[in-house]
């Protein structure tokens, strides 16, 4: 955590390796805009196959450390945040284990109940009937990703 230094921040992770699991690029990157318009430091995290992602969603507004971490310090980057937004995928998990707030941008094309990050700080947010509920779709079948890109900024809750 010492290239972030001791400015409180929020983490935004935008990938996951199946693509109907996390919201676009652009609306992740308009996420990243909106929660650094309402005065969040923003630090944008992504495993070295996804710098090309990070830096594209972090943009002018986020700080990418995108390929930048170790799982440890990827732990300790997620522990040291105000609070955690991902989509269903693995670091959403690390980040509850660690005990960070995790906002989860959940898609519903698996069910919530079994594969939500587990703990009393877990706010799931997306469409969870979506017409692509249950479908374990590795795409999004639907025009316009709705269940995860219809979330609007003000529905990100974060302190």
């Amino acid at each position: 955590t010492e290239i972030l230094g001791t400015a409180p921040f929020v983490v935004f992770h935008p990938g996951a390796a199946v693509p109907a699991r996390r919201p676009t690029t652009a609306r992740s990157a308009q996420m990243v805009a909106a929660l650094t318009a309402a005065g969040h430091r923003v630090v944008v995290t992504g495993d070295a196959a996804e710098r090309g992602l990070t830096a594209a969603v972090a943009g002018c507004d986020g700080v990418d450390i995108g390929g930048r971490t170790t799982l440890a310090t990827l732990g300790a980057v997620y522990a040291a945040a105000r609070v955690v937004v991902a989509p269903n995928t693995g670091p959403a998990h690390l980040a509850a284990a660690v005990g960070a707030p995790v906002v989860s941008l959940f898609a519903p094309v698996v069910p919530a109940s079994q594969w939500s990050p587990y703990g009393n700080h877990v706010i799931r947010l997306g469409d969870q009937d979506a017409p692509c509920r249950a479908t374990r779709a590795r795409t999004c079948p639907v025009d316009g990703h709705p269940c995860l890109d219809g979330i609007t900024d003000a529905e990100l809750p974060v302190p």
